[in-house]
């Protein structure tokens, strides 16, 4: 009796191969100095691009050193901790010791801050309502859920797997 395995390996090595592609657009699009700028002015908030980035993963990740934040958004940490710094000093962020080790300062979130990434969160989701005003409610309910599930499994892949 044949094989199914093979049929198996087959279909997933080409459903991965397209996988990634898919992956390598979004990544693309995301990082596009462009994108940043838009998403800026739809928001409507006075901010260096270069800040963006940093500012929003400071409101979702935080409170996070500047190790971990460099790390996430892919730039040396020297050039995170001078960002970061600039940050403070537009009084959109704070930082404190960390609780755990109080060598480690982190960024946390200040109120002004906060009231940024709101304004940013609203004109992400005017976008995403464009986006997605022709799909189907469960299409939308089903990437959600599968997006999730493949961000938590790929975050577990340990850096020597990958």
């Amino acid at each position: 009796m044949p094989s199914t395995k093979n049929v198996q390996n087959t279909h997933i090595n080409a459903q991965l191969r397209q996988l990634h592609g898919a992956m390598l657009d979004i990544v693309s699009v995301m990082n596009r100095p462009q994108r940043d700028e838009a998403m800026i002015r739809a928001a409507g908030i006075p901010l260096d691009r270069a800040l963006f980035p940093l500012l929003v993963g400071i409101e979702r990740f935080g409170p996070i050193g500047v190790v971990e934040l460099a790390d996430r958004v892919g730039r040396d940490y020297t050039t995170v901790s001078r960002q970061v710094a600039k940050l403070e000093s537009l009084a959109l962020v704070e930082r404190k010791g960390s609780a755990a080790d109080r060598r480690v300062r982190e960024a946390v979130i200040s109120p002004k801050g906060k009231a940024m990434t709101d304004r940013v969160d609203a004109a992400r989701e005017r976008i995403g309502r464009a986006i997605f005003e022709t799909w189907a409610p469960e299409d939308i309910d089903d990437l959600a859920r599968l997006m999730r599930r493949f961000a938590d499994a790929l975050v577990e892949v340990p850096d020597a797997e990958a």
